[in-house]
């Protein structure tokens, strides 16, 4: 029973990531006042890419092959630390955040790697502003996630996803709300920036001046897209399942009731999405960094109070 407790996340998450960005579109399209694609176009979209081959540009190495495979095989990877409700990760040891940190940074240094190998200036314009968001993007994760873990720290966890992430509940919220009110925010912040979303990115447009992570992708086709667009979506589960664990700290006693209540979270995290990307316009480029860093101060501020 533990066994299966501890790959139950790793399994729904598997089945389920995609289903976000079926109801990501569908929100968008409800506010264009459109019917928009069905839910399960991401999953035919996925099965599409697989059944075609790959294209390779004579100028590219092994480097671009070895990038979609690489990023996705580390989202994977982190996906195996992070808990979903209180269902246990399947892997979990102190600290292990920031192992998920470096993972995903690991999947952003082999993206933009390959982006690189093209010898495309245009695709390398991306890859460069896609570690400039990286770099401002971890330090505001890993804060938000240390203040998370002290407030979770007061109430008897650990410092593993693990330990961290089902110590929070409403208790928590009581002693702590400011706190995890500001890593709240810092978190969403955080989420909108590393899965390329307004206003930090627009994964729709086709302005060549404006594109971060489309433009270093343009070159991928078929299973190497589809490894790209797959690894897109379970990045997307894993920090959105981090987000739902704070905000929404229902703890009835049944790991499996809790995580039913936190797989309806991630449902309301890609409609907040959809909302954000429906009623806003992507920030200009030179206030990305703002953002980023507003997203970091809110970290560390919520560190100092929960440590104060």
């Amino acid at each position: 029973m533990e066994i299966l407790e501890r790959l139950a996340h790793t399994v729904l998450a598997a089945l389920l990531a995609p289903l976000l960005l079926g109801v990501i579109a569908r929100t968008k399209a409800a506010f264009a006042g459109r019917r928009g694609p069905p839910l399960v176009q991401p999953y035919r979209d996925l099965r599409r890419l697989l059944g075609k081959g790959a294209v390779y540009s004579t100028t590219t190495s092994w480097v671009f092959r070895a990038g979609p495979t690489v990023g996705l095989a580390a989202i994977v990877t982190a996906l195996l630390f992070v808990p979903l409700g209180t269902l246990p990760a399947a892997f979990a040891f102190p600290g292990d955040l920031v192992a998920v940190a470096g993972l995903l940074g690991l999947a952003r240094l082999f993206s933009g790697r390959a982006a690189l190998d093209t010898g495309s200036s245009f695709e390398g314009m991306g890859a460069s502003r896609e570690a400039q968001i990286g770099a401002l993007a971890e330090p505001a994760l890993l804060l938000a996630l240390a203040a998370a873990a002290s407030a979770a720290a007061r109430g008897g966890g650990d410092w593993s996803l693990s330990g961290i992430l089902p110590a929070l509940s409403g208790a928590s919220w009581i002693a702590h709300g400011p706190t995890l009110a500001m890593v709240t925010f810092a978190l969403l912040g955080v989420f909108l920036a590393e899965n390329a979303r307004v206003p930090v990115d627009d994964p729709a447009t086709h302005l060549e001046l404006t594109m971060v992570h489309e433009v270093m992708v343009l070159d991928h086709g078929g299973p190497d897209l589809a490894f790209i667009l797959y690894g897109a979506a379970l990045k997307l589960w894993v920090l959105g399942s981090v987000i739902v664990a704070i905000t929404v700290p229902v703890r009835t006693g049944s790991a499996w009731v809790n995580a039913a209540v936190a797989a309806g979270g991630m449902v309301l995290v890609a409609v907040f999405v959809g909302i954000v990307e429906s009623s806003m316009a992507r920030l200009r480029l030179i206030r990305v960094p703002q953002f980023l860093v507003g997203a970091a101060v809110l970290a560390v501020v919520a560190l100092a109070l929960v440590l104060r």
